[in-house]
């Protein structure tokens, strides 16, 4: 065995040992963990993850490479990866560079050799928490400070870091047009709305409804996104001044927000959901999906408690009307979609554009854009 040149270090003082193979750089944020096979590139260039650590449970990491095609942003916002296996092909298929030279080009640090299996087992066990990845020549006492001096995840609105400072627009001229208020949405649900015949309108998350309302939107979309939804008052209230006027649909983040728009509640889950093969189960068609996630908080259910404990479509009286429980999660019971009953709108708590994951959920933007449609 080669000695240890980094180590994971949580909050709690937990510490792993294990190779530095990344930039020459430490990071600090939150440990988090995701179940994926593959995507490794997809979920580090994943908005959502802004302000995390990410940890792989799958032993061998960067088997394929990297290339522009798996991108899901225009940069890296992991701030370090956690592995057990790494691996640095650039000869396997469609590889445009090896795994480990991209997060060095990238400036991302990651460390491997970690016994990841225990690392994911004590963060279901205490819950996620702050952690960060430290050469093997940083005192622990000094990386202890740096942990402290991280705010958590909770109230904390990240949002406004992943935001573009203009809007822009994709597959000009389609018969759809939606504007969507970007907290950091992935290319793939742009790339599957054009495909449908949309024409998609990304703004910063800082636009007003007045703003969004003067445009020529037939529809409006909630994205993807980091960190706490309470801390995202400010899209939150011009959700409000949009429910009503025109179809809003929400994905993740977005889902969670339009969701305390009409006047739900949302709660930290203890480790979060992470990875692609979550069972979610369709209310509406009795279909089980198996499901992409990624997200650390979740909507009340309608007694107040996390989760909900039949397979049926609970309602809530929401300060626009009813809405009823759409999709549900098999794993924890947690509520994974709402339908609104009064005024158009609905959500999903996953990621049925699968960026990366299974494909079981692509449905949900046919019903999307038909609902569009039907209302335009």
């Amino acid at each position: 065995m080669r000695p240890a040149t980094a180590y994971v270090l949580l909050e709690d003082g937990t510490r792993f040992d294990g190779l530095a193979c990344g930039a020459d750089a430490h990071a600090v944020g939150e440990v988090v963990f995701t179940t994926g096979m593959s995507g490794y590139q997809e979920s580090l260039t994943d908005a959502s993850f802004a302000g995390q650590l990410l940890t792989f449970t799958y032993p061998h990491i960067g088997n394929y490479g990297v290339s522009e095609r798996a991108m899901e942003s225009d940069r890296v916002w992991a701030r370090a990866a956690i592995m057990r296996e790494a691996v640095n092909r650039e000869d396997a298929p469609e590889a445009e560079r090896g795994w480990l030279d991209w997060l060095i080009d990238c400036g991302v640090p990651a460390i491997t050799g970690v016994d990841t299996r225990a690392l994911v087992r004590h963060i279901r066990q205490a819950g996620a928490m702050k952690g960060g990845v430290f050469g093997a020549s940083t005192r622990e006492d000094d990386a202890r400070a740096e942990l402290d001096a991280e705010p958590g995840m909770v109230g904390r609105d990240l949002a406004c870091e992943v935001t573009p400072a203009r809007a822009s627009t994709h597959g000009r001229g389609g018969d759809v047009r939606i504007h969507a208020i970007d907290t950091g949405i992935k290319t793939s649900i742009v790339k599957h709305l054009v495909a449908r015949g949309a024409e998609v309108t990304l703004h910063p998350c800082t636009v007003t409804a007045e703003e969004l309302l003067a445009t020529d939107a037939h529809g409006f979309f909630l994205a993807n996104g980091p960190g706490d939804p309470a801390a995202l008052g400010h899209v939150v209230a011009t959700t409000r001044r949009l429910i009503g006027k025109r179809p809003v649909w929400g994905i993740c983040l977005g889902h969670q927000l339009l969701c305390r728009a009409v006047g739900l509640t949302t709660y930290k889950l203890p480790f979060g959901h992470h990875g692609g093969n979550h069972p979610v189960k369709d209310l509406a068609t009795g279909t089980i999906e198996i499901t992409s996630q990624n997200h650390g908080f979740a909507v009340e259910a309608p007694d107040g408690s996390g989760t909900i404990a039949a397979d049926a479509p609970v309602r809530w009286d929401t300060d626009f009307g009813a809405a009823a429980l759409s999709h549900v999660n098999l794993y924890d019971r947690t509520v994974e979609g709402l339908q609104l009953l009064d005024v158009a709108g609905g959500t999903v708590q996953y990621h049925p554009e699968a960026g990366p994951g299974p494909h079981d959920s692509l449905y949900l933007f046919d019903r999307f854009v038909a609902q569009i449609k039907a209302a335009s």
